[in-house]
């Protein structure tokens, strides 16, 4: 299916202001948690365009190629460590967003594995890639269509 408009050049102006709000999240939080939170939110949004770039940026960081295929099942999963099932759980709640909001539980057992500003900055993450996801389902971007642009083709992925 053709993507339904170009919304980046139709909202430029809002296209670059989220782009640069996106960047300044990215930069609060490590590689390796960036890329399970965008990689699990896109999974659970189907957003195909954001789950194909972000498991082509982890594997061109390094990321493991079992552990991409172990985010859809990361609560069954010993690959991850409590940091990572925090911040697995934290993006499924914040991004499914249950009818009485997020459990008092789920917030206690989050902080202890982040500190108040981490939390805060992975919630924005969060956000930003909920976002990406909304509106890259409502337009129809093809998967893998920016690869060449934004670098993504030296993922050996095709």
């Amino acid at each position: 299916m053709p993507q339904r408009l170009a919304y980046a050049k139709l909202s430029s102006g809002l296209y670059q202001k989220y782009l640069a709000f996106n960047t300044a999240v990215k930069e609060t939080i490590a590689p390796t948690l960036v890329h399970l939170v965008t990689i699990r939110a896109s999974q659970i949004n189907g957003c195909g365009f954001c789950l194909d770039m972000h498991i082509k940026e982890a594997r061109i960081h390094g990321e493991r190629e079992l552990r991409l295929h172990h985010i859809a099942i990361w609560r069954e999963s010993q690959l991850f460590d409590a940091r990572e099932r925090a911040a697995l759980a934290w993006t499924e709640a914040l991004t499914q967003l249950p009818p009485h909001g997020v459990p008092d539980a789920l917030y206690q057992a989050t902080l202890e594995h982040f500190s108040d500003q981490e939390l805060s900055d992975l919630s924005f993450l969060v956000v930003a890639i909920n976002g990406w996801n909304r509106i890259n389902v409502a337009f129809t971007t093809e998967p893998g269509s920016a690869d060449a642009a934004l670098g993504l083709d030296k993922a050996g992925l095709t």
